[in-house]
């Protein structure tokens, strides 16, 4: 058994380096993406507008930067509580997904951001999807899909909390 862990190790470079990497993204390549996604997508000077589920996305791609935003508008962030913005805070934590809340120009926005050269295409559809779905969710379930890491309510952060403070910090 061991003999045939070390044999899988070493051959693990052999099989990486044998696979197909997908080109590096360029803005033409994100935006025939884009257009498969809405067949009515317009290019702008640094990135896309599309819609999805009838919900308007803004992707923004900074080429000098290596960064790409892919942004729903929700709300004025004017009039939100304590409560909803420490919400949307524990939504980033473990139901949000790769997808975020974020406050800017003062607005509540859905938003999804990643090295851009090196973004992939089911990167790309994902972290999309997830931002409708958090945009969508935004009030009810604050989900960037089905997947989630606890119930919104930071019980595996307190889970977390307790468990690294018995371990390291005994006298706290």
């Amino acid at each position: 058994m061991f003999r045939f862990l070390i044999i899988c190790l070493m051959s693990l470079p052999i099989a990486l380096s044998a696979q197909e990497r997908e080109p590096l993204m360029t803005p033409d390549r994100m935006f025939q993406i884009a257009l498969a996604l809405d067949p009515d997508a317009r290019p702008l000077p640094n990135g896309i507008e599309m819609t999805i589920e009838d919900v308007p996305v803004l992707i923004v791609a900074d080429i000098v930067a290596n960064r790409m935003r892919a942004m729903v508008p929700i709300r004025l962030a004017e009039g939100m509580t304590p409560e909803e913005l420490e919400r949307v805070l524990q939504a980033n934590f473990d139901t949000a997904l790769d997808s975020r809340y974020a406050l800017a120009n003062g607005r509540l926005w859905a938003v999804y951001i990643h090295p851009f050269a090196q973004l992939e295409r089911d990167q790309f559809i994902s972290g999309i999807a997830q931002t409708v779905n958090i945009a969508n969710s935004y009030g009810t379930l604050f989900s960037g899909g089905a997947a989630q890491f606890g119930a919104g309510d930071l019980n595996l952060a307190r889970a977390i909390v307790s468990i690294c403070s018995a371990i390291f910090c005994k006298s706290c």
